[in-house]
């Protein structure tokens, strides 16, 4: 490493210690706590917010009568989908019975689109409802959709606070577009 290419730190210069870095800032918010908690519908909940925006912008992949599916901005693996209901409703047990079968029904396709797209091996399909259940948007009931590979965790969770993550949210969500079941 040239001094050029050196960093410097608290007024000095560091010595090259033989580590790579991987630079994740946007992972900075889900680390502070800074992501959205909030309780109010509408502009303030990025469940109410994603659907009336443009798909890419939005990271909407699919829309169904009463739900859509959105990819996490925090996603745990490439391809962790969010199947949301349209309505701000925080409870399973408040969804009626056509939100029900459309979440079901998108979750199943999320599913076969993933399993199109990407391959996995397995996946981790469930809610958290409820903060002390580890719902970081409790108001808004969503459903995680996660593929799973044999051997896809490692130490930098753990260790650095860091997900490795092949691709950019906006090709992952191309990709699962473009697969996504027609009925």
């Amino acid at each position: 490493m040239s001094g050029s290419e050196r960093e410097d730190v608290a007024g000095g210069a560091m010595d090259p210690d033989g580590f790579q870095r991987l630079w994740t800032p946007h992972r900075m918010a889900y680390i502070k706590g800074d992501k959205p908690k909030t309780s109010a519908a509408g502009d303030g909940c990025p469940f109410c917010r994603a659907p009336g925006l443009p798909d890419e912008e939005g990271l909407v992949v699919a829309r169904g009568k009463t739900t859509f599916a959105v990819l996490n901005l925090y996603p745990y693996n490439s391809g962790h989908l969010l199947i949301c209901p349209y309505r701000h409703v925080a409870d399973y047990t408040e969804l009626d019975e056509a939100e029900t079968a459309d979440l079901a029904a998108m979750t199943q396709d999320g599913i076969t689109a993933l399993r199109r797209s990407a391959g996995p091996q397995g996946f981790n399909v469930g809610m958290n409802l409820g903060s002390p259940a580890g719902a970081g948007i409790a108001a808004h009931l969503h459903q995680h959709v996660v593929p799973r590979w044999g051997g896809d965790t490692n130490f930098m969770p753990v260790i650095g606070q860091t997900k490795v993550l092949p691709e950019m949210l906006a090709q992952t969500r191309a990709a699962l577009a473009e697969h996504w079941p027609e009925h």
